[in-house]
């Protein structure tokens, strides 16, 4: 499936080799103002090659939006962006077109399709998410309408956990990082698994503030479902946690209750959701990124005949992946979040009254 959402929908499309990638938004309401900028800035934030910590691979990742839109408003139509391929070194490639990487989704993808796009994981790659966060800028200007702003920074490199949270430090890490006093190791055990030509993995903190009660659809379409499929979706995620997560297993149904008093919620353990639904407190989770796939060490594999072989990538691969993975994990927290908001609007008679009275 290439698509996501019910109301909010989007499907993207391309390769990471091929001529572009994009997406198709369908759902946006009329009338929405389209900040083009601020969508360029937000794939700007997600681009390759801006430091050492990323892959060299350079693109600009400009966004041209080929549809929806008109004189800066959304028209009701569908949105089409497009984001073309400029710096694809396909040749890295071709000493591993009929070998599959370990790790990687080669070895699945050949199996399902009998095709082999060996040009940087073809469809796999990590390149497709460009075009989940230019969907999800368009979900964000829809939530800032209503007061929602999603924030993400990376909580945890190699092991190395932050315990202060500074969601404003992080946008101007160049790793995204939530807590200062670790950043610099953290930033060491990235270099220091590049220089070894390996890589490390890591986690992300996503967080929604201004969440109004309501959002979410029992029994088979929960927020937290939908938002755990969402981060799941994302290339090399693992696990997700909401709230406490693991932590709640591991205490007193009196520790991880949240108590309730006129003012609202004494505490959050739930991350703003209980029975699938938002409770207006902050939406709070947490992503797991294994390390990346693509290293620079000689490993054991096999060819798409069977055989056994030894296997050298070239190329140019992130040694970290959650640092830009946390702006793909916002992008889809907002676009879950603009397919609730939408699917909420029709839960009570009085809504529909408010439209057709």
């Amino acid at each position: 499936m290439n698509s996501f959402g019910e109301r909010f929908r989007f499907t993207t499309f391309g390769e990471s080799h091929g001529k572009a990638i994009g997406c198709v938004l369908d759902g946006v309401p009329a009338g929405l103002a389209i900040d083009e900028k601020f969508i360029q800035d937000e794939l700007d934030r997600r681009k390759p090659g801006q430091n050492r910590y990323a892959t060299a691979r350079k693109e600009s990742d400009e966004v041209e939006i080929l549809s929806g839109v008109f004189e800066g408003l959304s028209t009701g139509t569908p949105i089409a962006m497009v984001i073309y391929n400029k710096d694809q070194k396909s040749r890295d490639y071709s000493n591993i077109k009929d070998i599959f990487r370990p790790g990687h989704a080669d070895f699945t993808y050949f199996n399902k399709y009998g095709i082999r796009d060996y040009r940087g994981g073809g469809r796999s790659s990590a390149r497709e998410t460009a075009a989940r966060v230019a969907a999800g800028a368009v979900a964000k200007l829809l939530l800032r309408e209503f007061g929602i702003h999603i924030e993400a920074g990376v909580c945890e490199v190699a092991g190395i956990e932050g315990k202060n949270f500074d969601f404003e430090y992080a946008k101007e890490s160049e790793i995204f990082a939530l807590d200062r006093e670790v950043e610099a190791k953290q930033k060491e055990a990235v270099l220091k698994a590049k220089e070894a030509h390996d890589s490390v993995g890591g986690a992300v903190l996503v967080r929604a503030v201004g969440v109004p009660v309501g959002l979410g659809e029992p029994i088979y379409h929960k927020l937290d479902a939908v938002l755990a499929a969402a981060m799941m979706s994302i290339n090399a995620a693992k696990a997700v946690e909401i709230g406490l997560g693991v932590e709640a297993a591991r205490i007193k149904g009196s520790q991880n209750n949240d108590q309730i008093s006129k003012e609202g919620f004494l505490s959050n353990n739930a991350g703003g959701i209980l029975g699938g639904i938002s409770n207006g407190e902050d939406i709070v989770v947490k992503l797991w990124f294994k390390p990346t796939p693509s290293i620079f060490q000689k490993q054991n594999s096999i060819d798409v005949n069977g055989d056994e072989v030894e296997v050298s990538l070239k190329g140019r691969h992130d040694p970290f992946v959650a640092a830009r993975g946390s702006v793909v994990a916002e992008a889809m927290m907002a676009l879950v979040l603009a397919d609730m908001l939408l699917l909420n609007a029709t839960s009570k008679l009085e809504n529909l009254k408010r439209v057709y009275g």
